[in-house]
């Protein structure tokens, strides 16, 4: 499963470059961070919508788009999707709670 989105992280990055009439990927980075953002909010709110009614079916594509734009963004953001898995490995072991009660409050 991770290889899979290895694999898609290497894709985007490499896509980075392309020419946007060539590339839906290096399209939406040209627009940057907060077009790529908002496409990640609109799919996150489709899979939700699929996920409230049950329909499997559209929950699988829905879910691989979050999936895709969430490593666009990461790209777009300069955040490498290493640097993510390490802070959850950190994360590791911890409750979910705990977690969230350490962190800084605004």
């Amino acid at each position: 499963m991770f290889s899979q989105l290895e694999t898609l992280a290497k894709d985007i990055e490499a896509r980075a470059s392309a020419s946007p009439d060539s590339s839906y990927t290096a399209k939406l980075l040209a627009k940057g961070v907060d077009k790529c953002a908002k496409k990640l909010g609109e799919e996150a709110v489709e899979l939700v919508i699929a996920a409230v009614e049950k329909n499997k079916t559209e929950v699988t594509k829905e879910a691989a788009d979050v999936l895709y734009h969430l490593l666009v963004l990461l790209q777009a953001a300069g955040v490498s999707p290493t640097a993510v898995m390490e802070e959850l490995r950190r994360r590791e072991g911890t409750s979910g709670l705990v977690e969230k009660a350490g962190r800084p409050h605004d």
